[in-house]
Parts: structure tokens; C-alpha cells; sequence
């Protein structure tokens, strides 16, 4: 699987096991950066990792930063990105097969790097139920955007 993979200072020498760790696992990553640990701001990262999934360029995202909160927040403000900060493996596979996630967000202060690891395993192998009840929730949420977000973006 092709996946983005994008953080802040932060978070960035999690993203580098991270990444190691996709590639020995045979996945290509599209790293978008940061690339050291000089301060930078993450919503310039969460959109990064929010377009490259929306334009096709990676099937799945994952975005780190210190706690996961702000770069989540900022990657659910692209429309069709659905970001789930995630710090257990239960909550990165069911948020995959019941809510339809495109985006992992990590906390690299919250997680070990081993359960970071395995947190992304989970979300890459698991897949969409579509299931009556989710597809019916997702619709719900879609309706949300349409009427809350500015549609221009």
C-alpha cells in the first residue's frame, strides 16, 4: 500500500520509525515531512497528509505530532478526510471498519514507538465493513459537511 506519511518537529523522530518500520513491511511511503526537528506548525503538515489521500496520491495517511489533538483537528477540517487519533491497536482497526478512516494520527508523546507500530499495522489491515449502519452514520456525517463547511476549498 502507498501510504503518506507527515509530522510536525515533534513528532518527527517517531515518523522515522514509523516509516522504517512501513517500509520493512513492504508498504511505499510518500513522506511529506517535517525533516529535523526544528519547530514548525503542524497544520501545514496535516494538509499534506489530508491532500495527498484526497488527490490519490496514498491510499491511507498517518500524521504524527506531540500529543495527536491539534494535527487531528487540523487534518478533519480537509473535507473527506476522517483522521482518528489513535493510541491503541482496538481504535486503529475499528476506526478503519466502522468509520471509514483515511488518516492515523499519532501522539509522540502519548506512544511507544512499538505500539505506534503496531497502532499503524492495525490501521493499514483493516478495511471498511459497509455495513447498513456505518454506511448510514458515514451518510450523516457527509451531511454535516455539507452544511457546516465552507464548500469552496
Amino acid at each position: 500500500m502507498l501510504v503518506v506519511v507527515g509530522s510536525d518537529h515533534a513528532g518527527f523522530d517517531l515518523k522515522q520509525s514509523v516509516i522504517q518500520g512501513l517500509k520493512q513491511q513492504g508498504h511505499q511511503v510518500l513522506d511529506v515531512g517535517t525533516d529535523s526537528t526544528a519547530a514548525v506548525d503542524y497544520p501545514d503538515f496535516a494538509e499534506k497528509v489530508g491532500r495527498a489521500v484526497l488527490d490519490g496520491q496514498a491510499e491511507r495517511g498517518v500524521l504524527i505530532c506531540g500529543s495527536g489533538v491539534g494535527a487531528s483537528v487540523a487534518a478533519n477540517k480537509l473535507r473527506g478526510i476522517r483522521a482518528g487519533l489513535c493510541h491503541d491497536t482496538y481504535s486503529a482497526h475499528q476506526g478503519v471498519e466502522h468509520d471509514n478512516m483515511n488518516v492515523l494520527v499519532l501522539g509522540s508523546r502519548i506512544i511507544g514507538t512499538e505500539t505506534a507500530r503496531e497502532c499503524v499495522h492495525a490501521f493499514l489491515g483493516a478495511q471498511f465493513t459497509h455495513e447498513v449502519r456505518h454506511v448510514r452514520r458515514l451518510g450523516k456525517i457527509d451531511a454535516l459537511e455539507n452544511k457546516f463547511c465552507d464548500k469552496a476549498s
